[in-house]
């Protein structure tokens, strides 16, 4: 029997794939400042390392308008940041 049957078959691990911090808006609630990004996010410890990509998602609610800078948004976050008056700026995921 061939080696390469012998063994057994561990998956696919694509190298490509591109690793997103996930961020809620109940978690940006509690933040004092008024523009976040992934940097003061990283200073709040919401997310691990300054140079990962962040994606935020709806989960929690708004009740002040906040500036978000982010590599991504759920389509519920981005209307409830919009509809408390606040600002959604995306950020290229190759920057």
């Amino acid at each position: 029997m061939p080696l390469q049957r012998r063994l057994p078959k561990r998956g696919f691990h694509n190298p490509f794939r591109v690793q997103m911090s996930v961020v809620n808006l109940a978690q940006l609630e509690a933040l004092s400042e008024n523009e976040v990004t992934p940097e003061s996010m990283a200073q709040h410890g919401l997310i691990a390392g300054k140079g990962r990509r962040v994606k935020v998602l709806g989960d929690g609610a708004l009740t002040r308008p906040l500036s978000v800078k982010a590599h991504g948004f759920s389509a519920a976050a981005k209307e409830k940041i919009e509809a408390a008056g606040g600002k959604v700026e995306l950020i290229p995921l190759h920057a």
